[in-house]
Parts: structure tokens; sequence; C-alpha cells
């Protein structure tokens, strides 16, 4: 073990100082770029769980880099593939032409879909899945004679992205705020899926709630707006920007019973539950409920390089392929230069064979309850924490705020886990852990002990 530990300690990137990079160019997203430049926070290396610092010093990922990691840092397959399809076809057109890995990219992740989701719309990230799957749903109705269809519904702290469009239906209000005036303008939204009273503390089970969590949105969204009038609903499976928040037993089911019954479209954004999060394929999977169109992005490439899409369910794509339309006009006026860009394609290639090789989606489902108990045992009953949630390999601690400064407890304990090796995510006042599939019970036992030190140490 000693030598294996000097090994690795010679292979890492030797320590830099902060001061050595010059941080007056780059504007860091969705990141208190004032406070970042007095306290530098720089990865310069990672390996299977951990990441090295721009001072040397090794860090759990205890977040899946933002949900994306979920097979580990620096998994060679990946790379290889990547290396392989530079040598081979580093870039090509994406309108009027296509490449051989987009295709086969296109048929892996449609044969882990449930139902009849087969065909796959190719982007780059979350963000524009969200807004690509809007614009589906609107041109959908509109190829089938109801263009009236154009009114979107989301949901509470719901979380879309950042495009305008992903902007509108979500319902965060930090995201909202500074872009009012131009959001779009026939949305609604549904109420939250979390009872703070009942269910505070869930693991590893649905939350059972007494009253309908969708009686509002049938007896005062639709009838405001009209069913006939809605295009579509979008929602997460499981509220994961927010803080991993957990729907009610059978609301999903209920959902789609609802848009079967009106002929709206259901969409799940699945860029955080997608590829094997929920130890499933998708959370559509572990909920048993096909949506109509499911957006992806993150673990597709292991986070190694941008790729997002939607898949979506056969009779979309034949109500658009059959609009009367000569068979050379163009079906669709949507796409983006690096739609199903062969690399990206490749690395999702790579990755899913990986993740199916090593039967990683059934080893996140496995570790999920290993990390839910560990958070439950360690949290519970500490200063200021007011609930835990944790389902699939997720899970959040939820704190109570400092009157005057929302979220800045979360924030103080996310510097001290960091600065103590591990990395943990803040989320409003929530504080998030998602861990790589590898995951191991050692691991675990370090983050939450972290956190939970870090948590007494704020109170």
């Amino acid at each position: 073990m000693a030598y294996l530990d000097t090994l690795l300690s010679s292979m890492r990137p030797a320590s830099t100082p902060a001061a050595t990079f010059n941080m007056e160019h780059q504007w860091l997203p969705f990141t208190g770029n004032r406070h970042f430049k007095q306290e530098p926070r720089i990865f310069v290396a990672a390996e299977g769980m951990h990441f090295t610092t721009h001072d040397g010093r090794q860090v759990i990922d205890g977040i899946s880099s933002l949900w994306c990691v979920g097979a580990g840092h620096n998994r060679r397959p990946i790379a290889e593939a990547i290396k392989k399809q530079l040598d081979t076809l580093d870039y090509a057109t994406a309108f009027q032409i296509s490449n051989d890995q987009a295709f086969q990219a296109a048929q892996m992740i449609a044969e882990l879909c449930p139902g009849d989701l087969n065909k796959v719309l190719f982007c780059n990230s979350g963000s524009e899945a969200a807004d690509t799957s809007l614009k589906v749903a609107l041109a959908y109705h509109r190829a089938r004679g109801e263009g009236h269809r154009n009114v979107f519904i989301g949901r509470e702290k719901g979380y879309h992205g950042v495009n305008f469009g992903g902007m509108s239906v979500g319902g965060l209000p930090a995201n909202r705020k500074v872009y009012g005036a131009q959001l779009l303008p026939r949305v609604d939204h549904m109420r939250f899926i979390h009872d703070p009273v009942n269910h505070a503390y869930i693991h590893n089970e649905e939350p059972v709630w007494q009253e309908d969590p969708l009686l509002e949105l049938e007896t005062r969204i639709l009838a405001l707006h009209d069913p006939s009038n809605v295009a579509a609903i979008i929602v997460e499976p499981v509220a994961g920007s927010a803080g991993w928040y957990l729907p009610p037993k059978g609301y999903l089911k209920r959902l789609r019973e609802i848009c079967n019954k009106h002929g709206i479209l259901l969409i799940f954004d699945e860029v955080i539950t997608g590829f094997g999060r929920m130890g499933t394929n998708f959370g559509a999977d572990y909920y048993g409920v096909v949506p109509d169109m499911l957006n992806f992005a993150k673990c597709v490439t292991n986070g190694v390089i941008p790729l997002g899409g939607v898949v979506c369910r056969d009779f979309i794509y034949d109500a658009m392929m059959n609009s009367g339309a000569p068979d050379y006009a163009i079906e669709f006026f949507h796409g983006y230069t690096y739609s199903g860009h062969p690399v990206s394609c490749a690395a999702a290639l790579a990755t899913m064979k990986l993740l199916k090789e090593e039967n990683l989606f059934a080893r996140a489902g496995s570790m999920g309850p290993v990390l839910g108990d560990a958070m439950h045992s360690a949290f519970k009953g500490l200063p200021n924490v007011i609930g835990i949630r944790s389902l699939g390999l997720a899970g959040a601690v939820e704190l109570s705020s400092i009157a005057g400064a929302p979220g800045k407890r979360a924030y103080d304990i996310f510097l001290d886990c960091y600065n103590k090796g591990v990395l943990v995510r803040a989320a409003g006042e929530n504080l998030v852990l998602c861990p790589p599939y590898i995951v191991e019970k050692e691991h675990i036992e370090k983050m939450v002990n972290v956190l939970a030190d870090s948590i007494r140490k704020h109170a």
C-alpha cells in the first residue's frame, strides 16, 4: 500500500500556486466570481473518485462533477474512443449529412429507452435538450392541425436549463427574475412536490401524500388555459437541481393519465436521472411511466465531452414526417452546428458500453441505500438540519436559513468540505451528495463524516 501511495503521488501534477493563473478573463458560471478570486478552487487532474487540486490536494468527487461522471474519472475506454475518432472523422456537418457514430449512438440510446421512445434528436447540453423538446411539441401539434396548442406547463422549483424556453418552464426564482420580461408568455407552473411537514425525512421510498398534489393542475391550471390549448407538460422525475426532491407515490403515473386524457405531451427531463442514477436506465423505468419525450445529457458521455438530446416517441416523428410536404422539404427547422458530433457520439458509445460491461446501473442501485443509510444516520438531529431526502444514488440534507442571508450556511459548509477534501453541492439551503457509481463504502463514510462535522462547525 505504501508503494502504491508513492506511485500515485509521483503521477500527480506538481503543486501550482493560484497566483500562476491569470483569472482576469474567465467569467465563471453560477459562481460568486468575486469570492472565488479570493479563494480559488482549481482542479488540474482527476482519476477514479478523486480530483487533484492546483495546490496538490486530493478531493473526493462527491457530486459526479455536477451529476455527470457516473463511471468515475479518466476512464481509458472513453478516452481511447475519442482519440480513435479524432484520427478517423473529426467533424462533419449535421445538416443534410450525418456520420456513422451518430447513427450508432442514437440506436444504442433508443434501445435503452422504455416503450416506443425511438427517435433521437441530438444537441449539446441539457439546456438545449429542454428547448428542443419544447419546439418539437409546438411543431408536432401544428403538423397535426392543432397549432393553437401553445401553452406549456412546468413546475415550481423545476430546472430545465438556462436557455429562454427552459427558464420559462423552469420554476427556480433566482434563475428567472433578471430575465422575466423575455420569458415565454404562455407558461404556467404546477405546485411543488415537497411536503416539509410530513415528509421532511424520506429514505429509499416514495412519499405518500394524503392529498392529491395534482388536483390543482386539473381543477385550476388546465381549467384556466383550457386543456385544448396546452402543448406539453415538462417535469423532472426527481427534482434534482433544486435539491433532490422526490415525487409523491403515484404522482408521475397520475400525470401521465391526465396528459393522455387531454392530448397533452408529457416531457421527462432526465438530464440528471438518466443513465443509471436511479439504479435503472432512466427515471421513467424506475417509476414505470413512458413519457412522450425524454431529455438527456450529462452521464451519456460520462461528462467527458458535451452531448445532449431528446428521444421522441414514434407517433411524434410520424406526424412530422406525414405532414403532406414534398419529401425533399425540411420537416423540422431546428438543429445545432454540433448536433450528433462524431467525437461526442463516439464518447457516448464507449460510455454506454462501459456502463453495461461493469453493470454500473445496478451498482448505483445497490449503493444508493448505503449512501442514504449513512446520510440519515449521520445528519438527523444535527443543528439546523430540517430534512433529509435520499433515493437512488443521491441524497440531500436541508438546512434552515440564516436570517437575512439565504444560502450562506450551505455555501460556507461547501467551502469547508472542499478544504477538507470532499466536493459536495450547495443548492440553496441544501447540500447534495451524488457520487459516481463506482463509489465504495469508505468513500461514502468519508463524505458523510466530513459533511456532518462541517454542519456542526457552522451551527
